[in-house]
């Protein structure tokens, strides 16, 4: 008997639509499920930045020279070599391809908008007119009256039959196909599993939450584990580095924040990458740090210019205007006192060593020179004027969590014996194994969740040629 469809997809985030576009490139019948109220995922929410080396976008800003190859050669150094090398290997193959895909789906790519988004001084963060949203209205546009769609449907069980994975149960239906793409996101929605797969990010108790989709809830664990899947990534994800004055989206903070740890002394060049912050931070006594700065810097207080046009769109929030910082103060949610030693004192900071460490950083405002850290900064603010101020800073922003089903570079979800599970692939953040420790930089996730949802779609889409023979 034949089944109800040749490819069905759990989850419509960016990779379930991307694995549908391509499966249906194939002639593929394709039914899209989504526990949510719409398409998109959290995709939708997201600024949409896409990391790859090697694209038309890069040479029309001027970039030459760049490759797949020199960019898989950057991940892998930064992670230490601590990641499957043919899985990120393919990824970053994929990823420029991912690009060209949706410029010619009628995506913009404005090369002045190409960003450095890692530590490798390479420009490689493509931001896309429009951001993830548009992402999203091109590809639901794109496979709009080619799909079926199920909305509001949450999928309990995979159907096991041959020892191969062969559909679906959802609301007391079976619905059989060749193959099922798990694309159901991470976990970030879950307090319970991102204790369990995420400490790092549960650390912090209430200042965390999640920037993603609500549905994001860990389906594809359950799912993939009941049908034998090996999963990988535990403790891998994305946190950014919060004062947790308000449940808002800040990627950048203003680079004149001097940041100490409770040892008193400055650790880290202040404007890195955010890709690389969360892991410094995390490596703190009590995994924080303080923002400290002076009144002169707060009365002057504005927001990053790398965030004006963010704000403007509504996609993140300031807390750093004088009105806003004042009004934090009242709520004591930023610790102030007339001296430095009582803001120590207060805050808990080793009080000679902090000393020691204004004095320094003060003398470097005068050069207009960071001689410790090497910090690039137009507007270099001493600490010199009371009152004190001190804003406790955590990882506690969770943009994605990493821990997934384990696959490999076709994105077939592997068993614990390491062998392919017939009928089932997994692509985006249910993926486990393909980013790092360590992210490339901005752009990482999106370039995992297309390029892995277009290697997934397409295999997936070929079993029903496999299974006709």
């Amino acid at each position: 008997m034949d089944p109800d469809y040749d490819v069905i997809i759990v989850g419509g985030g960016g990779a379930g639509l991307a694995a549908a576009h391509e499966a249906l490139e194939t002639g593929a019948r394709v039914l899209i499920v989504e526990a949510g109220e719409a398409l998109g995922g959290s995709t939708r929410l997201s600024g949409g930045h896409i990391y790859a080396a090697g694209t038309s976008v890069q040479r029309a800003a001027g970039v030459e020279g760049d490759t797949p190859q020199a960019a898989f050669h950057y991940y892998m150094t930064l992670n230490q070599f601590r990641l499957e090398p043919a899985v990120a290997r393919r990824l970053c193959e994929a990823a420029p391809g991912a690009i060209e895909w949706l410029i010619a789906l009628g995506i913009e790519f404005r090369p002045e908008a190409l960003h450095v988004g890692g530590v490798d001084g390479i420009r490689r963060e493509h931001v896309p007119t429009g951001n993830g949203a548009a992402i999203v209205a091109m590809l639901d546009a794109a496979v709009a009256g080619r799909v079926d769609v199920a909305l509001r449907t949450r999928v309990r069980d995979l159907l096991i039959e041959d020892g191969r994975v062969a559909g679906i149960r959802a609301d007391g239906a079976e619905i059989r196909a060749h193959a099922v793409v798990i694309t159901t996101g991470g976990f970030g929605a879950n307090p319970e599993l991102l204790a369990r797969h995420y400490p790092d990010a549960a650390t912090h108790g209430d200042w965390t939450w999640y920037i993603g989709a609500p549905h994001s809830q860990g389906d594809h664990l359950a799912l993939g584990e009941a049908a034998g899947a090996d999963v990988t990534g535990h403790n891998r994800g994305l946190v950014l580095a919060t004062p947790g004055f308000r449940k808002e989206l800040e990627v950048y903070l203003p680079s004149w924040l001097v940041y100490v740890n409770r040892e008193g002394r400055r650790f880290v060049d202040e404007t890195i990458e955010y890709n690389i912050m969360s892991g410094v931070l995390r490596d703190q006594t009590g995994g924080e740090c303080f923002a400290v700065f002076d009144e002169a810097a707060r009365a002057s207080a504005r927001p990053d210019p790398a965030t004006l046009e963010s704000i403007k769109l509504g996609l993140v929030g300031t807390s750093w205007t004088p009105e806003a910082l004042e009004g934090f103060v009242r709520e004591r949610k930023l610790m102030s006192a007339p001296s430095l030693e009582a803001l120590a004192r207060q805050a808990g900071i080793r009080w000679p060593a902090l000393q020691t460490t204004v004095d320094t950083y003060n003398a470097d405002c005068e050069l207009g020179v960071d001689t410790r850290f090497g910090k690039v900064c137009d507007d270099f603010k001493p600490i010199a004027t009371g009152p004190f101020y001190a804003a406790r800073m955590r990882g506690a922003i969770v943009c994605f969590t990493s821990m997934g089903l384990r696959i490999d570079e076709e994105a077939r979800v592997r068993d614990k014996a390491d062998r392919p599970i017939a009928g089932l692939f997994a692509a985006g953040e249910s993926a486990g194994g393909v980013l790092g420790d360590r992210i490339f930089g901005g752009g990482s996730s999106m370039a995992n969740v297309l390029s892995y949802g277009r290697i997934a779609g397409r295999n997936a889409a070929k079993l029903r040629q496999v299974n006709a023979v």
